[in-house]
């Protein structure tokens, strides 16, 4: 599942602010390394409800705001729009987004090519793990359009895709990718949503890098900023989530497809984006804590077991209110800067490397052991068996032992038959 791949030493050097740009004059070459995602395959179905009619009057204000500035986009500045995005409701309508998502990350109107033809991609070494996510992403595509056109639009979400990693063939595609591609598609179609996905897969603050290198070490590192932010919040939760050893894992499928794959909402799923395209790179691991925080009642009623845990949270209910788990998150963000907060990341990495230290040396005591009583067994077999049977070829042997077991299996069946021979035999004395 990895595209073309870059020397090993690029990709899994990544800062906080997700630039894991390749270093310069390194020579490319192929690797073959799988990054998976536990359930990745089987994403959530989306419900298209239609966009939410709000009633809120300061909504409704913003709405009429947002129309005025798209009459004149040029005259409004970045931080506008990201004001737009960030506050309540976000941007939202998807006739807006379209318009609004590409200029926050920077997108001119001279990228907005017409893309090549399916044809044209299809020998690309990545073409057959492309086309199979792909496929199997009929559930994040709206209910009840033609066939042609979903057959359409599964081109237009694979073409999205390879362009993507033809252009930056150090990126490694990842499962889970196409979740955030195709939430681009729906919403920007097929010219806007090339560069608006290369903004976010390549260069200084990408937030998708640090998910296609050659490893998920990376990714994982950046994931483990979660438990530092939930334990400064609540140091209840975060020791019962310590015991259990739930870890993280849970949430890998929401930040590596910021939430696209784990959502049943589609208003919840470009609610998030909306923020996420213009907050800081590491922000959808605040939203990740947010969301564990809201749960915590939820998680002290659980079993603390790894397995229930792990069960429990990676599963989202349909009804999390984003409004307000974004604004936790805001706050979170301010109160705990990343920078701070790698002292923390930093041990908790310690810790488990020595655990997973002790675990090998456990499993390696287990296997000497099972070795030792395998030839403590064999050595007593063969004090057992005779000397002269011993000597037999291997093939009598084997034909006097499968002999054995048959008359132990008979005689185990047809003990009578047994019995009446003995008995013969003391009449006849």
């Amino acid at each position: 599942m990895e595209s073309n791949n870059t020397d090993a030493d690029i990709g899994d050097k990544c800062n906080l602010n997700g630039d894991c740009s390749p270093t310069p004059n390194k020579q490319s070459f192929d690797l073959n390394n799988a990054k998976n995602i536990d359930d990745i395959s089987t994403p959530s179905e989306l419900k298209f409800d239609e966009e939410p009619d709000y009633e809120d009057p300061d909504v409704k204000e913003k709405k009429k705001d947002l129309e005025k500035c798209l009459e004149n986009p040029d005259c409004i500045n970045l931080e506008q729009w990201q004001n737009f995005a960030k506050s309540k409701a976000g941007l939202i309508s998807d006739d807006y987004r379209r318009k609004i998502w590409p200029l926050l990350v920077g997108v001119t109107q001279e990228e907005l090519t017409e893309p090549p033809s399916l044809d044209e991609l299809s020998t690309h070494i990545e073409y057959n793990q492309v086309v199979l996510d792909v496929n199997r992403s009929l559930k994040r595509f709206p209910p009840g359009i033609p066939y042609e056109q979903r057959v359409a639009l599964q081109d237009q979400l694979t073409v999205l895709i390879l362009r993507v990693i033809m252009k930056y063939p150090h990126l490694k595609y990842y499962q889970g990718y196409h979740d955030v591609a195709i939430t681009l598609l729906l919403v920007c179609g097929d010219r806007a949503s090339f560069p608006l996905l290369c903004r976010l897969s390549y260069g200084p603050c990408a937030p998708l890098a640090p998910f296609m290198q050659t490893t998920m070490q990376p990714t994982q590192h950046l994931l483990n900023y979660m438990l530092p932010v939930v334990s400064r919040a609540d140091r209840k939760l975060a020791e019962c989530l310590d015991k259990a050893q739930v870890g993280t894992m849970f949430a890998l499928p929401w930040y590596l497809t910021w939430f696209g794959h784990s959502l049943n909402k589609y208003t919840d799923v470009v609610r998030l984006y909306d923020y996420f395209l213009c907050a800081p790179p590491l922000f959808p691991v605040y939203v990740t804590a947010a969301i564990v925080l809201y749960r915590a009642d939820e998680v002290y009623a659980c079993e603390c077991d790894m397995a229930m845990l792990h069960c429990l949270l990676s599963r989202l209910p349909d009804d999390l209110p984003f409004e307000d788990i974004l604004v936790t998150a805001k706050t979170l963000y301010e109160n705990n800067d990343p920078t701070d907060l790698e002292p923390e990341v930093a041990a908790l990495e310690r810790r488990e490397e020595e655990q997973r230290r002790l675990d090998e040396e456990r499993m390696k005591r287990r296997q000497a052991a099972a070795r030792s009583r395998h030839t403590s067994l064999s050595a007593r077999l063969r004090r057992l068996v005779p000397a002269a049977l011993r000597r037999l070829p291997v093939s009598r042997r084997g034909a006097l032992a499968a002999a054995t077991v048959l008359l132990a299996v008979y005689v185990y069946y047809r003990p009578d038959l047994l019995y009446n021979r003995r008995r013969e035999n003391a009449l006849e004395l």
